[in-house]
């Protein structure tokens, strides 16, 4: 069944996320200043932010995917993380900047940064277009390098957050509000 898109309401513009990644851009620029950087996109939802933000940073970037689940197209996390599609190529001795579409539950980005350091990169930092800390398991500490947005404890589809798959082509981020609740 395809989720009714009436029922998205706006929360971040389209015009405020270029604004933010551009910005973004120019601090991960400043930082690597000189150096070479990995952008590793978390599959599928970080894809339009890893676009724009590879645009708007200006050293030289090579990029990877990968692919993990814990929702199961539902709207909360399962708690289990799982791999579903790994890296193509070694991240050894590289910087590598990790990028999420949203930063939850935390348990994802757990488990990929035990599983990143043990692959020895150079560096290793985390930018997520949104930040939602009312959603972090108890007891997880996590260090987020870069977040576009931190926002409220809502259930958010857009710019690549999606709900069984659908709203990802949205341009904006809004606030899904399931249909009893319109």
């Amino acid at each position: 069944m395809i989720p009714e898109i009436a029922r998205v309401e706006e929360l971040i513009s389209a015009q405020q996320l270029q604004a933010r990644v551009a910005e973004l851009g120019a601090e991960i620029s400043a930082r690597y200043e000189g150096s070479d950087l990995t952008l590793v996109g978390i599959l599928k939802g970080s894809v339009p932010f890893l676009s724009d933000l590879m645009r708007a940073i200006t050293v030289p970037v090579q990029i990877d995917f990968l692919e993990l689940s814990s929702y199961k197209g539902g709207m909360e996390s399962t708690g289990a993380v799982r791999l579903v599609k790994d890296l193509s190529h070694s991240i050894a001795d590289k910087h590598v900047l990790i990028v999420e579409d949203i930063v939850d539950t935390g348990l994802t980005l757990k488990h990929l940064n035990e599983l990143f350091e043990a692959r020895r990169p150079a560096s290793l930092a985390i930018a997520t277009l949104l930040d939602k800390p009312s959603g972090r398991h108890h007891g997880i500490d996590l260090r987020v390098d870069y977040a576009g947005f931190t926002i409220p404890g809502h259930f958010v589809v857009g710019y690549g957050l999606d709900l069984g798959g659908y709203f990802r082509n949205l341009p904006y981020v809004g606030i899904y509000h399931p249909p009893e609740q319109a």
